[in-house]
């Protein structure tokens, strides 16, 4: 039997519940048998505030639970770039509902639906409609799946944020991840 990897790729700066939440539910509801967390060294799409290597130690305590789960840096800051390199037999590339509506913009959208599956996570503010809308203009509409996911209402801004206004951010990070960010001072300073 072919073992089902899954792909959870970001800057996570920092990583957040948000991310935990969307990995848990999309192994559970995919049937994963492995998680790959990816950590986009330079992303190409949006300015990282930590550098690379203390972003991918945060990820890793923040999927410290997870057993089936590997966090790696990403070199690549395009997916098509990084599944090409990895050639997974059969893997499923998570992301959320919102982002699937952006996914045509992507470096060569086609190319990533033959290496991988889309795994789209559908959250409040993507309806069904859309969803189908995109699928319906895409090479392999097929490849993209959806599951159901409860809305987790975090982003790596607001907890930046809350950091820089000295407030408390145990509701937004795993434990480990807001006593790291503690210890080592980071995002104290706004952006």
């Amino acid at each position: 039997m072919a073992v089902v990897d899954g792909i959870l790729g970001g800057v996570f700066d920092p990583p957040h519940l948000g991310h935990v939440a969307l990995a848990r539910v999309g192994v559970r509801e995919l049937g994963l048998d492995r998680l790959l967390v990816l950590v986009v060294a330079d992303p190409g799409h949006k300015r990282a505030t930590v550098p690379a290597e203390i972003r991918l130690e945060l990820t890793r305590l923040a999927f410290a639970d997870f057993p089936e789960s590997a966090v790696e840096l990403d070199r690549h800051p395009r997916t098509v770039d990084s599944l090409e390199e990895r050639r997974l037999d059969d893997a499923v590339f998570m992301v959320g509902a919102d982002e699937l509506a952006d996914f045509e913009s992507w470096k060569e959208p086609g190319r990533v639906l033959e290496l991988a599956r889309l795994g789209v996570a559908m959250r409040p503010g993507t309806t069904r409609d859309e969803l189908e809308a995109v699928r319906r203009r895409l090479s392999a509409p097929d490849r993209v799946v959806a599951f159901e996911m409860e809305p987790v209402a975090i982003s790596s801004s607001d907890v930046r944020a809350r950091v820089a206004r000295c407030e408390p951010i145990d509701d937004l990070v795993p434990h480990r991840v807001a006593e790291e960010i503690s210890r080592l001072g980071l995002y104290a300073t706004s952006e």
